[in-house]
């Protein structure tokens, strides 16, 4: 089959390189609107504190990293134009630091146009049947690679099977890849920022000018800060292809075998339409509408939002007054009773005073943090809707104390003012880079100009679609008004390719923001390509452990065998059941571990 790329300005693509010819050397409200004028003083008082505590780091080579069991820093290795393993983090896994080209249309020598991606190996253990490396994107945009594989690498590779190593990268902009992503410079202005959100877009009247502006304000400061570096011109989902490419040669291989998910789904689906001869093995698990995603439509993903927010009810009625603390007569009492809190406490916020046990200081739960923790709770119904239930019951109580510990169990947050200011070419171990996401979405699509007028009805729709989230996730759209940066190079489609060996798809029978009507209209694409379903609610198949979907992907790593079409894998659990690992197969420990990880796909509660 032809391939089909996006020419640049002066009509070509760079081709993909011989196994000897790899690199040319000489180559992302109104409340806090109204109190402005105050907080804002305080947030210029709480800066200028903090910054005389900062500890700025600006020496190259150096490095701030919270990795308790290892000295060892990404400074150690030199970038190089070949990729040199090193073992690293207590000799548990190999690393590199691959220098590449930026712009990968007209590479360059200058050290200013180049990118440093860090590179990470679990090895494979059992070599008599070696099937090579499986590379592993954990999603985003925006999520680390590197922080993924040492996080979960082992037990993906329990699954796949041993006899492959894992690889991942840090994509460019994210992580201990340099130059990063960074929109403020350091992160206290950024966490100062966070401070002065103004709720979700349709909180109260008049608050979706405020988010719009407010927008509007970040992709600003963001071009502004990034200007210097050029990078922003170069991260569309093409040059992250590109990248993975070279990484594949530069092991030894001819072509690839993956795994993507959420985000992930999007860089191996552009990676298939570049180089579909190379493709050997790949999955694709929560699966992003390639042509959604890169037209800016943003409609579809929303499709099946609202059978996960059913779920909840119809589960929580099946476990009983026992089983679910926000229980009702039938799931349609369920949804009124969710609806009546939803409208009380826009009205009336809930107030979290001060106590030992946190917060600090008098804390509000207003309707967007409860919108939000719906919209997250989505996510991950088999670990999350237990708590949910809990929390719904002591808000309608105006209780909130059990909201702000289920937002203090996340990760801690290190304190504004003890944050280290690491400079954007210093790498850096991080789970993730909020900056990334919306610098990438921003350049895989059209560039966003609508009017906040416009952009208001577009809202309207997706709450027309979705009334659970479609509010809250206006945020993907939102996240490139005010952006004017465009890519140098950006792959359109067409999302098409025969490739070497056909592609798994995966997808749970609802997902709430990569509905399996997506995971149908990506595959359509690929011949021979099947779409895998999980018979379970939420984001990715991660979401619910299932041995059975577990098999069908060793099966299709190890000897290319894809599931018959039509086949529904059931979970191992469903939600508000309680979770243990059912036998002590290697695949049901692997499953079940997996399921309990917090992949990060949902974004951060905060109060």
């Amino acid at each position: 089959m032809t391939q089909n790329y996006m020419l640049h300005s002066k009509g070509h693509v760079p081709s993909p390189p011989g196994r000897h010819n790899m690199i040319s050397q000489s180559q992302p409200w109104k409340i806090v609107a109204r109190t402005a004028f105050g907080l804002l003083s305080l947030l210029l008082l709480l800066w200028q504190i903090c910054s005389a505590h900062t500890r700025i780091n600006r020496f190259v080579g150096r490095e701030s990293e919270d990795v308790d069991f290892t000295d060892w820093k990404w400074s150690d290795i030199r970038p190089s134009r070949r990729l040199q393993w090193q073992r690293c983090y207590n000799n548990t896994y190999d690393c590199a630091r691959l220098d590449l080209p930026m712009d990968w249309l007209e590479p360059s020598d200058d050290p200013h146009e180049r990118v440093i991606l860090a590179v990470i190996r679990l090895r494979a253990t059992e070599l008599d049947d070696y099937k090579g490396p499986i590379f592993f994107n954990p999603g985003g945009p925006g999520g680390s690679g590197i922080y993924a594989l040492i996080d979960r690498g082992g037990l993906l590779q329990s699954i796949a099977g041993k006899n492959h190593d894992i690889i991942s990268f840090d994509p460019r902009g994210i992580g201990a890849s340099i130059p990063r992503v960074d929109c403020w410079g350091s992160e206290e202005k950024s966490r100062l920022w966070a401070l002065q959100d103004v709720g979700v877009v349709d909180a109260h009247p008049g608050v979706v000018f405020d988010a719009f502006a407010r927008a509007t304000a970040l992709s600003q400061t963001c071009e502004r800060n990034m200007n210097s570096s050029g990078l922003l011109s170069h991260i569309s989902t093409a040059s992250h292809a590109r990248d993975l490419l070279e990484i594949l040669y530069q092991t030894g291989q001819d072509k690839l075998r993956y795994w993507g998910f959420s985000y992930g789904t999007i860089l191996g689906g552009v990676f298939a339409a570049m180089y579909p001869d190379r493709v050997e093995r790949l999955v694709s698990d929560g699966n992003v509408d390639y042509r959604e995603w890169h037209f800016q439509s943003y409609i579809n993903f929303l499709r099946d939002t609202d059978k996960v927010m059913e779920a909840f009810y119809y589960f929580c009625h099946k476990a009983g007054p026992s089983g679910c603390a926000f229980y009702s007569s039938s799931p349609a009492a369920i949804k009124e009773r969710l609806e009546k809190l939803l409208n009380r406490i826009r009205q009336h916020p809930i107030i979290v005073q001060a106590a030992k046990t946190g917060p600090d200081m008098p804390q509000l739960i207003t309707w967007s943090h409860l919108k939000r923790l719906i919209s997250a709770a989505l996510y991950r119904p088999i670990f999350m809707f237990k708590n949910f239930a809990n929390v719904l019951s002591a808000l309608e109580n105006g209780d909130g104390q059990p909201f702000y510990q289920l937002v203090k169990s996340e990760k801690s947050i290190t304190p504004i003012c003890s944050v280290e200011a690491l400079p954007p070419n210093v790498p850096r171990l991080e789970e993730g880079n909020a900056d990334a996401f919306p610098a990438i979405l921003c350049a895989d699509s059209p560039p966003v100009e609508d009017t906040v007028e416009e952009f208001t009805k577009f809202v309207e729709e997706l709450i027309h679609i979705s009334s659970a989230a479609g509010d809250v996730n206006a945020l993907f759209r939102m996240a490139c008004v005010g952006r004017t940066v465009r890519p140098r190079w950006r792959y359109t489609g067409p999302f098409e390719g025969n490739t070497s060996h056909p592609i798994l798809y995966v997808a749970n029978i609802a997902d709430n923001v990569a509905p399996l009507i997506s995971a149908r209209n990506n595959s359509q694409g690929f011949p021979g390509s099947i779409v895998l379903v999980q018979n379970s609610y939420g984001h990715t198949s991660l979401s619910a452990a299932s041995v059975c979907t577990a098999r069908y992907i060793r099966a299709y790593f190890q000897n290319g065998t894809l599931p018959k079409p039509g086949t529904i894998c059931e979970p191992d659990y469903q939600p508000f059941e309680d979770m243990y690992p059912k036998g002590g197969n290697e695949l049901s420990i692997a499953s079940y571990e997996l399921a309990r990880l917090n992949w990060g796909f949902e974004p951060r509660l905060t109060l």
